[in-house]
């Protein structure tokens, strides 16, 4: 069965720290969830992250807004960052994470993972669970390269994405929606 995910993580060049992954199943069932053991105060303090990224998971006292920061920078961060709501049934620890997934990508048949610009996506996924020789049975070692097959089928226009880019469920959505499309115009 094929699977469409996404991760949202933070990475400084020598980690990479997972905050959110979405997964759509070709079945139509989907996960989401967002690691409480994420470093919040690296992620807050990442302009980009912060932004873009922080702004979809579950908060709490979070006030969207611009403010230039520093003496003439052009650095822009949100007025108030909140903090994220853990009594939400989405923040979870990373463990529960790791049992969740496994279950959710192994229950039937191997896994066919997809994911766009997918190397890291595929590093913060086997980290779920340690090294890659800790990745559970049945789990693949790889993930396709959406990018790859959409400069195979020769680069189209592809359908926008409506919803919360840099969200990781809506993500994983949208990447299911492209790929379907490139299925119409050859097997994928």
């Amino acid at each position: 069965m094929r699977y469409w995910y996404d991760t949202e993580f933070l990475e400084d060049g020598r980690t990479i720290e997972l905050i959110s992954i979405g997964i759509v199943a070709e079945d139509g069932r989907e996960y989401y969830a967002v690691n409480s053991d994420m470093p919040i105060d690296r992620i807050t303090k990442d302009n980009w992250l912060l932004n873009n990224v922080w702004p979809h998971l579950p908060l709490i006292g979070y006030k969207a807004g611009l403010q230039y920061i520093g003496n003439g920078e052009h650095g822009v961060r949100t007025q108030e960052a909140g903090r994220l709501d853990r009594t939400s049934t989405l923040v979870k620890p990373k463990w529960v994470i790791a049992n969740e997934v496994r279950d959710f990508l192994t229950d039937l048949d191997m896994p066919d993972l997809w994911a766009d610009y997918a190397a890291y996506d595929h590093v913060a996924l086997a980290q779920l669970w340690g090294r890659m020789i800790s990745l559970p049975h049945g789990m693949p070692m790889f993930t396709h390269e959406f990018q790859q097959l959409w400069r195979d089928r020769g680069a189209p226009d592809l359908p926008d994405q409506t919803e919360g880019q840099h969200d990781a469920l809506a993500d994983a959505r949208h990447l299911k929606v492209c790929f379907e499309y490139l299925a119409e115009i050859g097997d994928a």
